[in-house]
């Protein structure tokens, strides 16, 4: 039986090396298009496709390799006697090896200036259609979609003239993932394009990024996927330029600092621990911020993470260095600033884009069985429908305050309260199964700082005991949602003691 390979790519890298080498070891090899020139400007000898199939090239490409020749060649089982029969009587040779990898879809639609046109132009059929042919007949055919895995079939064949049985399981199942997540990107340009936001089908592709020591605890296996389109300003979207590799909890945890961090404009310090956060601070610099985010909680923040909004300076170095911090996550650090950092071998120090000019279109939860997805929320305090609903206005210090209390609040995992003035948070009450709870748990942590400062909820007061603990505690305004069948009785409760609150109307819980 002659020995055929069909080789057609478009990401060329070490193709050339490849088909020399099955030349060698006696394969006809055929080809298409910008392919086959390389090719034959290479010296390899290779066999235009057409000739194949004795039919040309037709509608600019499109169609090329569709034909019976190739693929009764690739979906023929060898030891068929009816199969083998057909193609003879059809003058049909079998392809024994097939390199085959895509039209470049994902990096056309990554382009700013990208037209649907372009788009649609990039989508491949022929390519998809071969690769899909060639694995489900692996029992027969080698199929090769990824350059990495050219020395792995090279190597098989020099020593024992095929592959086997394994390999080519392997790479079929490595074909049908690329292919899966090859047709997920188009769908999801598409329904994008069509505002279509819950299709009756969702099928999202993670690339993986790399292997976890663990999960959240030692007995758990992980790994982290990136999504290839997501978005820039996040974890996965990192670089990573000194300590150790980030582990499943340090992911949870920098990406919780990073949606916070990303809500000021002005300078600003966020301190994380186990996906809340315990000090909030900002400044006319960023040393300034760090300083209020460290005195928001100088005991949380040990062992935290520390996301800042602007480059870390040399003063802010120092300060940072001083403490055991898990991760610092910055735009940028300063040529002083990562010589001091990095006398810490093992802190993790990671830089990330601000721009923020692409962003997730929604969030995926996986629960049990399925997923939840929702658009992100990214409703502010600009958006909010303000309404001052006692007799007292807040001042403008309080205002200030409780824009910065609101911000963190609904990073916050429900039900949550924070405490806060206008620079930094005071105290933060998380995750609590009552109102009262989270409240109490804020002041505590505040203490005497609650005196004069502001309280933000995530979810309105169903009755008024979280008002006068407020009073108590020193709060002088509140900002909440509003909109318990009992707001009448907060209010009331607000008015006997002065205090200033306001209705935003939008809830923030944070499951």
């Amino acid at each position: 039986m002659a020995k055929r390979a069909l080789i057609s790519v478009s990401n060329k890298e070490g193709v050339v090396e490849f088909a020399r080498e099955l030349v060698a070891l006696g394969y006809e090899v055929l080809s298409t298009g910008g392919t086959n020139q390389l090719l034959q400007d290479s010296g390899v000898a290779v066999t235009p496709v057409d000739q194949v199939t004795n039919f040309p090239e037709i509608l600019g490409g499109r169609v090329k390799t569709l034909n019976p020749m190739i693929h009764g060649g690739l979906l023929a089982k060898h030891d068929d006697a009816d199969h083998v029969a057909q193609m003879n009587e059809h003058g049909i040779e079998p392809i024994q090896v097939v390199c085959v990898n895509l039209y470049p879809f994902v990096e056309t639609i990554s382009k700013p200036e990208v037209t649907m046109e372009d788009a649609i132009e990039n989508i491949d059929i022929g390519g998809p259609a071969m690769l899909r042919a060639s694995a489900k007949n692996h029992q027969y055919v080698t199929v090769v979609v990824d350059h990495n895995d050219y020395a792995t079939v090279l190597s098989e064949l020099q020593a024992e003239g095929t592959t086997t049985l394994a390999t080519r399981r392997k790479l079929a199942a490595k074909v049908f993932r690329h292919t899966a997540a090859y047709d997920s990107y188009i769908s999801n340009y598409l329904t994008e394009a069509t505002g279509d936001m819950y299709p009756e089908n969702l099928t999202v592709t993670y690339e993986l990024k790399q292997h976890l020591r663990y999960g959240e605890n030692p007995h758990q296996k992980a790994a982290f996927y990136q999504k290839r389109l997501g978005s820039d300003f996040s974890l996965a979207a990192a670089h990573q330029i000194h300590g150790k590799e980030l582990s499943y909890n340090n992911i949870q945890d920098g990406n919780a600092a990073l949606q916070i961090v990303k809500e000021f404009e002005m300078p600003a310090a966020v301190a994380v621990k186990h996906m809340n956060p315990c000090g909030v601070g900002t400044g006319m610099t960023i040393e300034e911020a760090f300083d209020k985010a460290y005195e928001a909680d100088p005991t949380s923040i040990f062992g935290g993470i520390i996301a800042l909004n602007q480059e870390v300076d040399v003063a802010t170095a120092q300060k940072l260095s001083e403490i055991f911090l898990e991760i610092i996550i910055a735009p940028s650090f300063t040529e002083e600033a990562l010589a001091i950092l990095t006398k810490k071998k093992n802190i993790r120090l990671l830089t990330i884009s601000f721009a923020q000019e692409k962003q997730d279109a929604f969030n995926v939860v996986s629960v049990e069985g399925g997923l939840l997805v929702q658009e992100p929320d990214r409703y502010g305090f600009a958006e909010a429908d303000i309404k001052v609903a006692t007799d007292r206005e807040p001042t403008e210090a309080e205002w200030e305050a409780l824009k910065l209390g609101w911000a963190v609040v609904k990073h916050v995992k429900s039900n949550a309260i924070v405490v806060s003035d206008a620079r930094m948070t005071l105290g933060v009450g998380a995750g609590q199964m009552n109102r009262v709870g989270a409240a109490k748990i804020a002041f505590e942590q505040a203490g005497e700082k609650a005196q004069g400062a502001t309280l933000a909820s995530d979810a309105f007061f169903p009755m008024s005991d979280t008002v006068e603990a407020a009073a108590k505690a020193g709060i002088t305004a509140i900002i909440q949602p509003g909109g318990s069948i009992k707001d009448q009785e907060s209010i009331d409760m607000a008015n006997q003691y002065n205090i200033a609150m306001v209705f935003t109307g939008v809830r923030h819980f944070k499951h």
